[in-house]
């Protein structure tokens, strides 16, 4: 297996890869079409098997304090995507990427990483067991059909939305909602 930087030859494998990735995640409707490009300068690794595109890693990062990250001191880097192909999981390849990614950051002068994810106590573990701190939280919370929100607009009646709760009464709004993720942000420092 090869850690390589993406190409942009990549981008169907690396769509694919996501996608079968993400399937039995808690982000399993986080559906990409074509890979993101980022703002600021990124860190974009792909780890290849036998030509096909097996996971990847992206991190976009900061050339000014505080403008890609939401916390910290100093210049970081946001992990907007990590993903191991379901077929090859529990053989390192998260690990390889993010050890590799973490050497380049380092060249690159950042003294963190940042990575929000969902409520899968699976990838919350991997987080754990490679060196991140959860360090905050808020409700990622979906409305649907006969759970209505009021519009402001008249005769627009939301159907599906999705909302961000940042209060604190977290168990209110998982009784009252039937699909509530919390969105948990890790940080690793270095």
């Amino acid at each position: 297996m090869e850690i390589r930087e993406y190409k942009n030859i990549d981008e169907v494998g690396w769509i694919h890869c996501r996608v079968l990735a993400f399937l039995d995640t808690a982000y399993f409707d986080n559906v990409l079409q074509e890979k993101e490009k980022y703002e600021n300068p990124a860190i974009e690794l792909v780890a290849v098997e036998n030509g096909q595109i097996v996971g990847l890693l992206d991190i976009e990062y900061e050339i000014k304090e505080r403008t890609v990250c939401s916390r910290g001191s100093g210049l970081g880097g946001m992990i907007w995507h990590i993903a191991v192909h379901p077929d090859y999981r529990r053989e390192g390849i998260g690990g390889q990427l993010l050890r590799k990614a973490e050497q380049i950051a380092r060249t690159k002068n950042l003294n963190r990483l940042e990575a929000w994810t969902r409520d899968d106590d699976w990838v919350q573990n991997w987080y754990e067991k490679t060196g991140f701190q959860k360090v905050d939280s808020y409700l990622h919370v979906y409305l649907e059909g006969h759970e209505e929100i009021q519009s402001n607009i008249l005769d627009l009646k939301p159907v599906h939305t999705f909302a961000h709760y940042v209060g604190r009464d977290h168990q209110m709004i998982k009784d009252k909602f039937s699909r509530v993720h919390e969105c948990v942000c890790y940080e690793k420092t270095f």
